[in-house]
């Protein structure tokens, strides 16, 4: 073998000449790579910013921004990087903005609201939880509210929770497992591939809480699941809208009523409550993520999917499009 036939060899094992630039697998790993050392830049020009040296509003606000400012430029590093990587179109991470994708983010704010209420609802009616009292406030393991009332605390953590839940899920969802159904399309399908992607990256999401307080084997476990769970509403629909909304829309109700938010105590709530059932049930510390009762509010999320995906888009099934790129540049082939 010459040593120009052996250079176009290795070159065809990192790139596809197809589609001028890199195979999943060694795009993925400079991603990786690129993203980490963009979160280490970003995170070292945030300890350059002032802290908030005084309590009160002005002082929250200000911690608020630093914090939703570092979560905007790490996406946007993400995607970024990826962006140039991939040479993808937005709209092949699932996003797509149009109307179909805002009715989609709307039911899954409403999907996200009502099954932490249902959670409330069921520990109250059998006595696992009392309610205490409205708008309680105390110390928080997240963020700075020190001086601030109850009303601009509720108010802070909706620009928190929008870009925090958003951020993930275009990350995890929208970046990963799409480039991750998209490599192993060629060797075992593109259905296949989709839903291994799927379970790769929820138990990613599940293992990426594993360091929250009060984290337990079920409290992942269940996180694998919800992660699960998000990843169909994504394969499913082909945008990102429904697990925004309902990623969003958990974490600010299970606030709202007071629950810990993944092991977090955000430090208000519009409905003091007090949970005493046992923890096995109820999660206990970490919340109703970390508890049996996460299994059948996941049953509950399935099927209500399974209603809006067939509603809205005629049937229900795993998209090959997740596993077919839509580049901005002609291609001679697939991936």
């Amino acid at each position: 073998m010459s040593r120009s036939d052996l250079i176009t060899e290795v070159r065809g094992y990192l790139v596809n000449p197809a589609e001028k630039r890199l195979r999943a697998p060694w795009r993925i790993s400079l991603w990786v790579f690129l993203f980490a050392f963009a979160g280490v830049l970003i995170t070292a020009v945030n300890l350059t910013l002032p802290m908030a040296s005084r309590s009160g509003p002005l002082a929250a606000l200000y911690a608020m921004a630093r914090q939703v400012g570092l979560i905007l430029a790490a996406v946007a590093a993400g995607v970024g990087i990826g962006y140039l990587l991939d040479r993808r179109s937005l709209a092949d991470y699932g996003l797509s903005v149009d109307g179909q994708w805002w009715r989609d983010a709307g039911f899954g704010v409403a999907l996200g609201f009502a099954l932490p209420t249902a959670v409330l609802l069921a520990q109250l009616a059998v006595g696992f939880t009392t309610i205490t009292g409205a708008l309680p406030t105390g110390p928080s393991d997240t963020f700075y509210f020190a001086g601030t009332g109850a009303v601009l605390r509720l108010a802070l953590l909706v620009p928190f929770f929008v870009v925090q839940a958003s951020t993930e899920e275009i990350i995890v969802r929208g970046y990963l497992l799409t480039n991750l159904a998209e490599g192993a399309a060629g060797l075992i399908g593109k259905a296949a591939s989709t839903v291994a992607a799927t379970v790769l990256t929820g138990a990613l999401f599940g293992v990426l809480h594993w360091t929250n307080p009060n984290a337990t084997l079920l409290s992942v476990g269940n996180i694998t699941l919800y992660g699960l769970l998000l990843g169909a509403c994504y394969v499913l629909t082909g945008r990102l809208g429904i697990a925004c909304g309902f990623h969003v829309a958990w974490n600010y109700t299970l606030a709202l009523w007071d629950f810990p938010v993944s092991g977090l105590d955000v430090g208000v709530a519009l409905v003091g409550t007090r949970t005493t059932g046992p923890e096995l049930v109820t999660g206990g510390g970490f919340g109703p993520e970390g508890g049996l009762v996460a299994l059948p509010i996941l049953a509950l999320g399935s099927g209500a999917l399974y209603w809006w995906v067939r509603r809205e888009y005629g049937r229900v099934e795993i998209l090959d499009a997740i596993a077919v790129p839509d580049l901005r540049i002609p291609t001679r082939g697939g991936e």
